[in-house]
């Protein structure tokens, strides 16, 4: 299984960038899939995840600013990232998980994003 996360870079605060995650290797359409994030010397957090069923959840930190989305016939899964501020730079890190049959989870390398003011 692989996860290919792309579409970091510096931009200055207020652009956009988008990110993508593209998986091989999984039946992609069953996974949940999340983008992470982890800024110098913090804990990794959750950003934002799209369900199977195509629901999607927010960390209140980019609600109204970001918005994530998957292409199942591409196996990818988007970050679009709007308005963005310095505080939104990190690593940003893809991950997949489903229960079905079992429960199995992967991680892709991270893409950093630097915001500057």
């Amino acid at each position: 299984v692989q996860l290919q996360a792309s579409g970091g870079g510096l931009v200055q605060a207020g652009n956009s960038l988008r990110l993508s995650c593209a998986a091989s290797g999984l039946n992609f359409r069953l996974y949940t899939m999340k983008w992470y994030r982890q800024a110098p010397g913090e804990q990794r957090e959750s950003v934002a995840m799209i369900h199977a069923n195509h629901s999607t959840d927010y960390a209140d930190a980019v609600k109204g600013r970001f918005t994530i989305s998957r292409d199942n016939a591409k196996n990818t899964v988007y970050l679009q990232m709007n308005s963005l501020k310095p505080e939104d730079t990190a690593v940003y890190y893809c991950h997949a998980r489903t229960v079905v049959p079992v429960t199995v989870s992967f991680w892709g390398q991270g893409t950093l994003v630097t915001v500057s003011s």
